[in-house]
């Protein structure tokens, strides 16, 4: 009766995550120009199909395929197999397109739930490189990093990879840990994205010859207030649910930690926008909030409430921060802040858990007796754990989607002629308006 639970509490995890797709197609909408809103918030509805069936066909056996059962869901009915050098794991190697789990419950449920997180690592990229993407570049994207890329250091952390082993295998804590998705997640799309605007490069216009800066507000920022209290709803499942049991009462502690985190990085962008500008900016605020999710991310089930809100206060110094500092000294073009949100707090998420942790949870967390503790509760080599996976990401996951959009331009080039961005991706590159004149 219990794991009947479970499996029903880790859908309905799975359900409030896939709902975050509308509140990213809103957010990224908003922040972009009326003359690109159907192709924005085409891109959000592809990939979620186009990620689902190259998860379902090779992603989830690389990343999941090794996992021999989840306890708290039941026991699998099928094999698992591993690919390991030595005695660590690079990549599962079963359970492609479901065949093998096809009657297995919580395979099952977990491939769900194991999607809807993958879709949200593909979405970030399509906000960073919005109103200059071409349509067919981002439809090969979409198979590439549900098939692969994603799967691969997801495997690292949560399928009994190498990452996860540092603890066993080298006395490093428990592993590098990440509770629900700051590095595996979040890290990785704000990686993705920074690579892809780099190869892509900014929107005509943008970075003019005397060194000025063109200002391009969105279209429409009510729909990014909406889009980011839907995100906040939707987190709950996102970290709640990554318990995998409903029976955990830890769920509570989760919970509250992601609502004040969030909203300790909203108010901190807030005020510190407003100080620096001289009025509220309600666009950064929305930034700062969804800043203090990601940065609970990875640690909302080892830390105290109040450590939750700081690690969301300075992730709302982050925000902000990164954001200028990507557009005017590395002049890199981001219309929605992506990058700084999911990737530079992702980073910070990973870093809370080595160092907030405060041993109240996570006993055997990775197979390494006790709870999890951070440098400031007693364990140092936690902190090395956050730090090497982090490393690994960067190592991996940023060469290997540079290297990806350095192919496609090769081979069939990543973004649209300027004079279709001039005019519109809507109508020349989609065929349709969001807003047609009568």
């Amino acid at each position: 009766m219990e794991q009947s639970l479970n499996i029903a509490w880790v859908l309905v995890g799975g359900f409030l995550v896939m709902f975050m797709q509308v509140g990213f197609a809103l957010v990224e909408t908003g922040f972009t120009r009326a003359k690109h809103a159907v192709n924005t918030m085409g891109m959000n509805l592809v990939i979620y199909p186009v990620g689902v069936l190259g998860f379902w066909l090779v992603g989830y056996a690389l990343m999941l395929g090794g996992v021999r059962e989840w306890p708290s869901l039941g026991s699998t009915i099928a094999g698992a197999h591993e690919v390991k050098l030595g005695a660590f794991g690079i990549f599962g190697a079963a359970k492609f397109a479901l065949v093998s789990v096809a009657e297995d419950p919580s395979s099952l449920a977990m491939f769900l739930f194991a999607s809807v997180f993958m879709d949200t690592a593909a979405t970030i990229p399509t906000g960073a490189l919005a109103e200059r993407w071409r349509f067919s570049a981002f439809l090969v994207y979409g198979f590439f990093m549900s098939m692969f890329l994603y799967p691969l250091y997801g495997h690292w952390v949560w399928g009994g990879g190498w990452l996860s082993a540092l603890g066993v295998q080298a006395g490093l804590g428990h592993g590098h840990v990440d509770f629900a998705g700051s590095t595996v997640v979040h890290m990785t799309g704000g990686l993705t994205a920074l690579a892809g605007a780099m190869v892509l490069g900014a929107r005509a216009g943008k970075y003019r010859r005397d060194g000025t800066i063109l200002a391009t507000p969105g279209h429409n920022l009510p729909f990014t207030v909406v889009g980011t209290l839907i995100l906040a709803f939707g987190w709950f499942g996102f970290n709640a649910g990554s318990t995998l049991s409903a029976a955990d009462p830890r769920i509570a502690t989760i919970a509250a930690n992601t609502m004040l985190s969030s909203s300790g990085g909203a108010f901190t962008a807030l005020i510190y926008m407003w100080w620096m500008g001289g009025k509220p900016d309600i666009g950064m605020c929305c930034n700062g909030l969804l800043g203090g999710l990601v940065a609970i991310t990875g640690c909302c089930a080892f830390v105290a409430p109040a450590s939750a809100v700081l690690i969301g206060v300075i992730a709302g110094l982050i925000t902000p921060s990164s954001v200028m500092a990507l557009e005017r000294r590395f002049r890199i073009d981001d219309p929605v802040g992506a990058i700084s949100v999911h990737g530079a707090c992702g980073i910070w998420g990973a870093l809370a858990v080595g160092l907030f942790a405060d041993g109240t949870y996570g006993s055997g967390w990775n197979g390494v007796e006790g709870p999890v503790r951070g440098l400031f509760f007693g364990d140092a080599s936690q902190l090395a754990a956050q730090c090497i996976g982090l490393l690994a990401n960067a190592l991996f996951v940023f060469p290997a989607a540079y290297g990806f959009f350095w192919l496609v331009e090769r081979v069939l080039g990543n973004r649209v002629p300027v004079e279709v961005e001039w005019a519109g991706l809507d109508t020349v590159e989609m065929g349709s308006e969001a807003y047609p004149r009568a």
